[in-house]
């Protein structure tokens, strides 16, 4: 927000510092976000194995108090996904110190399901689950980083075309 009330202060009192200032910075977070997407294919296997391994800590969480919307969100994360556990339902028993799940990983909700019989929970890994339906909806995921570099290019462009004319309107009257 900074940045872009930058841009707009320089193209309006058309001042050349303020938009050679908003063409560095908005050029250092295109290279910058570059830079990230180029990490994230590179290291794509271990980024896989902290995101499992983070997760799994972040089960130890899970209904302790101050923890209420990580709670929230592996509820609805194991309703909507139907899926149970990061890797499988195994995982909550490290949690609970026994053989239970919560109730979000039931086939069919009630209280206290998760103490029945395993048959009645997901089986599905809630990891694996996430990570396809990110890849079911990665067009969506391109078109909006398309949209976001394009109008990062025409930010650019504007600005340096901006910067170049009060250059020569400074040239010409001086």
């Amino acid at each position: 927000m900074v940045i872009g009330c930058l841009g707009c202060v320089g193209a309006v009192k058309e001042s050349r510092p303020l938009l050679l200032t908003f063409f560095i910075l908005l050029l250092l977070i295109f290279f910058l976000e570059i830079l990230s997407i180029m990490l994230f294919f590179i290291y794509k296997d271990e980024i896989d194995h902290y995101a499992q391994r983070d997760l799994k800590k972040g089960l130890q969480l899970f209904g302790t108090e101050g923890n209420v919307g990580l709670t929230n969100a592996w509820m609805i994360v194991q309703t909507d996904f139907r899926c149970c556990g990061v890797t499988n339902h195994t995982d909550w028993f490290e949690v609970y110190n026994a053989t239970r799940v919560p109730d979000s990983c039931c086939l069919e909700y009630s209280d206290n399901c998760g103490l029945d019989n395993p048959g009645t929970w997901w089986t599905a890994p809630c990891y694996e689950r996430v990570k396809d339906w990110l890849n079911e909806n990665l067009v969506a995921l391109w078109i909006f980083a398309l949209c976001t570099a394009l109008t990062q290019i025409l930010g650019l462009v504007f600005s340096m075309t901006m910067f170049c004319q009060a250059v020569k309107v400074e040239t010409f009257y001086a």
